[in-house]
């Protein structure tokens, strides 16, 4: 059973997360990659060892749309060529770019994979509708890409590993539908009374309801979204997954809201770091647990409402078919 997924599409980035003049390491499926702006702000990628002595070149620096190798200030376009100091000509392109699929401000890549399953559309359509808050929560996780998705659909570890933050009593679940690679889950958590330290901790904290009602959109691989509803209006958290490699899986939440009127305008302006840093919160509680797992360890006990669970399982087990009836309840 493979374990990266081959031929599912990653968001490697959103354009926020890239600078201009600085180049930026990512890893996908056991490779590592230089990503950056060139001059017309277009992300552009190639294999991050600089062909000369391998040096990284996300340790070096852009000119000119340009990444230039931090060791002997050789400069590769997007092509992958440089020109050799004396020479004054282009050599041939030294470095295979990684392909990229650019989606507005959503840089996707199926890596050295053809395509197997389609790239979501959901995201553009967010940001077409929602105003953009920012990215949180981004860490690499010592963790395969299996116990990842199955952490994030496990409805069970709400009340366990995020108790501490939320004050969760317990996870009243309502529906699950299945629809192969797209999924819903459907159900509510009371809180306990927040304190008011853990307000000031986080002011953030007063914009979550009482009993929070979770709808998921999960689309397998690559992304869970959580549809929520706040006193300033809608929010929404697109959980990202990207696998690094066989043992490291990268994690970032892009975060977008809806407004009620100009007072919650107001309400989120003023609340926009605080909102950032719950989320962060959060995947920082997630990547905890997971560094706490024997992952090799036999499932004995099953618990309720471990549907979302199974549907990962089933899908990462007969990847890229979808194993059919699927099952809705």
């Amino acid at each position: 059973m493979p374990s990266m997924l081959p031929g599912a599409p990653w968001l490697l980035a959103h354009k926020s997360m890239l600078q201009q003049d600085k180049p930026q390491k990512i890893s996908l499926q056991g490779h590592d990659y230089v990503l950056w702006l060139d001059e017309n702000g277009e992300a552009q990628a190639l294999p991050d060892a600089c062909p000369h002595m391998g040096a990284m070149l996300s340790e070096g620096w852009c000119d000119r749309g340009k990444v230039v190798c931090p060791f002997h200030a050789l400069q590769f376009n997007s092509a992958g060529c440089t020109v050799l100091p004396g020479s004054g000509k282009e050599t041939l392109p030294q470095l295979q770019p990684l392909k990229l699929i650019i989606h507005g401000d959503f840089i996707w890549s199926y890596g050295d994979h053809e395509p197997v399953i389609p790239i979501p559309t959901i995201l553009k359509e967010i940001a077409e509708s929602s105003e953009f808050i920012g990215v949180a929560g981004e860490y690499s996780v010592k963790t395969e890409l299996l116990p990842m998705l199955l952490n994030m659909h496990d409805y069970n570890h709400q009340n366990g590993t995020h108790r501490p933050l939320f004050e969760i009593k317990k996870v009243l679940f309502d529906k699950f539908i299945d629809e192969g690679h797209h999924s819903h889950a459907y159900y509510r958590m009371p809180r306990a009374q927040t304190s008011t330290k853990d307000i000031l901790a986080n002011p953030a904290l007063l914009a979550m309801p009482k009993v929070i009602e979770a709808h998921l959109e999960n689309f397998f691989p690559m992304m869970v979204l959580f549809h929520g509803t706040t006193f300033f209006g809608k929010i929404k958290q697109c959980h990202i997954f990207v696998p690094e490699s066989a043992t490291h899986t990268r994690t970032y939440v892009l975060v977008y809201g809806q407004t009620n009127g100009a007072l919650g305008n107001m309400a989120l302006k003023m609340l926009r770091s605080s909102v950032l840093k719950l989320v962060d919160t959060v995947i920082q509680q997630d990547a905890d647990i997971l560094h706490k797992i024997y992952a090799d360890i036999p499932q004995k006990i099953k618990l309720n409402n471990e549907v979302g669970m199974d549907w990962v399982r089933r899908n990462f087990e007969s990847f890229p078919h979808i194993v059919t009836p699927n099952m809705s309840r």
